[in-house]
């Protein structure tokens, strides 16, 4: 299992201090051997035995079961070739914290509204499977008709009574189905990202931060010295989303058959699924004047800081409509089961 890229920045920012000090890479490894976590030791153990053996580095952190990203990976070894490991882990540790930062973004932002929905999903099939028949035993000793919204809501109640069980166990069993698909096919996967970008409000900002991530990547990989095809194939292979990854592959082939990067990027992605117009013009411009790697690390900043904004537009503009949204739901739910106890002088 790979570690998290708390763990990944965790370590690499530990190995930067350490070699910043003076150390020895070696040393380095074993000074932090000797204060790790448990879970920890056996991979760190692994690769200071790999080392005292002579192997470099980044093949050391290849060899540990895929714990390390190829991005991580191959940042180790450009810096083996130039000699500079420091400014490696300092490339690594700055793209480590703008992931996660960018990750925790999206997390606060949709936990509000997940947590609202959640809630008062729950609330509601609490009410139909508890609430709602105490008012249908009440109701049984009315000796007239029961308004229509009521008596529906209690058919749906003995409904949800009846085979609650039967949908926990259906629930659970699509869940468990769909994971284990989702695992083994790859097809699925894609589908799944390629039609994340069409979801209502959240799909801009898939696209948005799975930009981000592009553009970042690339550009610090070209920044520690990765030469363009070399770096979009690293960038393929850490991407964190299908559309990304298959764009990145098909932007290689097209760089390999002689095309510029502007008309690669146009060739696999024609109708702008991911690259928007701006970020294209921009990219093909850099490109032609020798700035690509300045530019895409500019470029992922200012996306960055649109996906921020949007962000906290969606979350503050959310947070009212989902109260209404609620309020509705339950309100509409007491009024339905009121209903006969307010017409109870005409029902009597």
């Amino acid at each position: 299992m790979a570690l998290s890229k708390k763990e990944q920045l965790h370590f690499a920012d530990q190995l930067l201090t350490l070699l910043e000090s003076g150390l020895p890479l070696l040393n380095a490894i074993a000074l932090i051997y000797s204060t790790a976590p448990k879970s920890w030791l056996p991979w760190i153990g692994g690769i200071y035995a790999q080392l005292k053996k002579g192997e470099s580095f980044s093949q050391c952190l290849r060899s540990q079961q895929n714990l390390f990203s190829m991005e991580f990976i191959n940042l180790i070894r450009v810096s083996e070739r130039t000699g500079d490991f420091n400014l490696a882990l300092k490339t690594i540790c700055a793209q480590l914290e703008a992931q996660i930062e960018l990750r925790r973004k999206i997390q606060q932002a949709m936990s509000y509204p997940m947590i609202t929905l959640t809630s008062s999903c729950l609330l509601v099939i609490v009410m139909m499977i508890w609430v709602v028949p105490v008012f249908k035993d009440v109701f049984a000793h009315f000796q007239a008709e029961l308004p229509v919204p009521t008596k529906t809501l209690i058919e749906l109640s003995a409904w949800f009574e009846a085979f609650y069980i039967e949908m926990v166990i259906t629930l659970v069993s699509l869940v468990s189905l769909f994971s284990f698909a989702w695992i083994k096919l790859t097809k699925l996967q894609k589908q799944c990202d390629r039609l994340s970008f069409c979801i209502p409000l959240i799909g801009q900002l898939l696209r948005l931060a799975t930009l981000t991530y592009w553009c970042r990547t690339l550009g610090h990989l070209l920044k520690s010295g990765l030469p363009l095809p070399d770096a979009l194939r690293v960038t393929a292979q850490s991407s964190n989303h299908w559309l990304s990854h298959d764009f990145s592959a098909e932007i290689f082939k097209h760089l390999t058959r002689g095309w510029s990067l502007g008309d690669a990027i146009v060739k696999a992605d024609p109708r702008h699924s991911l690259f928007d117009l701006e970020t294209l013009q921009l990219l093909r411009i850099a490109s032609e004047s020798g700035a690509l790697a300045d530019m895409l690390q500019r470029r992922a900043t200012v996306l960055s800081n649109q996906l921020s904004n949007r962000l906290n537009t969606l979350s503050h503009s959310l947070e009212p409509l989902l109260i209404i949204v609620v309020g509705l739901i339950i309100g509409s739910l007491v009024i339905i089961l009121y209903l006969p106890i307010f017409n109870l002088g005409q029902i009597v």
